[in-house]
């Protein structure tokens, strides 16, 4: 495994969690790291981007607003800052990483993934 998140565990709604992903220097390298999503009984979605210059980045609109994607370049890790969590946002979090020059929220397109860490929110 070469992506590992960690962060997740239990929030009330409007509170925060900060949710963090360990890669390899390799796949921290890739352009694109992305955060999904997928909660019980439905399919797996993408909900913010960042490119591997860290200063751009791409937020679906059902975070849009509040979660903030970043990267520490120094530890080699992606994080997703949750703030005013909604019931809503539970699920399963997962990181991925892809190469090509344009990223997207496609899963599809998304070659190396994490385990996820659950988040729940009540």
């Amino acid at each position: 495994v070469q992506l590992v998140e960690s962060g997740g565990g239990s929030v009330q709604a409007g509170g925060s969690l900060r949710l963090s992903c360990a890669s390899s220097r390799y796949i921290y390298s890739r352009n694109c790291l992305g955060w999904f999503r997928q909660a019980p009984g439905k399919e797996r979605e993408g909900i913010a981007y960042i490119y591997s210059s860290g200063d751009s980045t791409y937020y679906a609109d059902s975070v849009k607003g509040r979660f903030t994607i970043s990267r520490d370049n120094s530890l080699s890790r992606l994080l997703l800052r949750m703030s005013s969590p909604k019931p809503e946002d539970t699920g399963m979090y997962f990181c991925a990483a892809r190469d090509g020059n344009s990223c997207s929220l496609e899963r599809n397109e998304y070659n190396y993934w994490g385990q996820g860490t659950q988040v729940t929110v009540s």
